[in-house]
């Protein structure tokens, strides 16, 4: 029997939290990964993470005459807004979630050609590392002082741990053949298709995968699947 799970949209929807008012920078800049004053030239990628340093969603800062917007995909939007919650207390500006706004990618196509992890991705809680440098790099500042979710991040990349779990792009003939080789390796708890799509007679994939399955010389076996880590 064939497996036909359903496809994500092919679209993605974007919503905004904006956040305003006189203590707006000195909130926004405690409760995501990067330095908000670069935000103040132009827009830039960040990190709203869990207080165990797992990363809930990644979204786009930008300034505001008068506070910040943090775009994030609409999937997420609401449990965006509820931990930002948890940590505004007896703080001078508010929280506003507004509903449509246009993001980074337009289609899943689009997010699979950038490498970039999203909703799909981001449901396995893991550590940014998971994601990989290029990642870490364009969404994490190690300079800017205190803010939730760090203490994991900076000891990862303090002892420049090997995370056990690994963004990759993967291509194949179909879809169950593309589940198999990320399963074909590493313990059950995490491997998966993340985000994936159709093109021609063959399927093109994000996918969180095990270390271990990316030893050269099992991807050497893997002849009709490409596996490749996101640097």
């Amino acid at each position: 029997m064939t497996y036909n799970p359903p496809l994500a949209p092919t679209t993605i929807e974007w919503s905004a939290i904006d956040v305003r008012g006189d203590e707006a920078r000195d909130f926004v800049q405690s409760q995501v990964s990067q330095d908000v004053a670069r935000a103040s030239s132009e827009e830039i990628w960040t990190l709203l993470l869990q207080p165990d340093g797992t990363v809930l969603t990644s979204g786009r800062l930008r300034s505001l005459d008068d506070g910040y917007r943090l775009t994030v995909p609409r999937a997420l939007a609401a449990s965006s807004l509820e931990r930002l919650r948890r940590f505004h207390r007896r703080i001078r500006c508010t929280l506003e979630l507004v509903s449509t706004v246009e993001g980074p990618f337009a289609t899943r196509a689009a997010q699979i050609d950038a490498r970039w992890p999203l909703e799909g991705e981001y449901a396995l809680a893991l550590a940014p590392q998971s994601y990989g440098a290029r990642f870490v790099e364009a969404t994490v500042s190690f300079a800017k002082g205190c803010f939730t979710g760090q203490e994991l991040v900076g000891r990862l990349d303090a002892r420049a741990a090997n995370v056990p779990w690994r963004l990759a792009y993967v291509e194949g003939p179909t879809f169950e053949r593309l589940a198999a080789a990320v399963a074909s390796r590493g313990p059950a708890s995490h491997p998966a298709l993340t985000t994936w799509e159709p093109v021609g007679a063959r399927v093109r994939a994000l996918a969180v995968v095990h270390r271990t399955l990316l030893d050269p010389a099992h991807l050497a076996t893997l002849e009709d699947v490409t596996i490749t880590p996101v640097p």
